[in-house]
């Protein structure tokens, strides 16, 4: 029986993008990762009408709360809700938020 100095490693070289993933999921941060990518991107996904005047942004317990400082926009927003929660499903994937929540 010979010795392997490095249990768990693979042999084969790997992409950095898989192997970011999988360090991820050890460490159970899959979610974590996509609620901060979600937060990070959130100009992206709305625009930059909405995002200026978007005060701050947060998660908790799958629910996305978006601060606005502009009242028709959060009316806009809000008529709009189940199309902003599918650019956000196709940016970071399903099940990050369930909810959009305008204050």
């Amino acid at each position: 029986m010979s010795y392997n100095p490095y249990p768990g490693r693979k042999k084969e070289a790997t992409p950095l993008e898989e192997a970011f993933n999988e360090l991820l999921k050890a460490y159970r941060l899959e979610d974590k990762f996509k609620e901060k990518q979600l937060i990070g991107s959130w100009g992206e996904i709305v625009g930059r009408t909405i995002s200026d005047r978007t005060s701050s942004v947060f998660i908790k317990d799958k629910k996305l709360f978006v601060k606005l400082s502009s009242g028709p926009i959060k009316k806009e927003l809000m008529l709009n809700r189940s199309k902003v929660l599918l650019l956000i499903e196709e940016k970071v994937g399903k099940g990050v938020v369930e909810e959009l929540i305008c204050l």
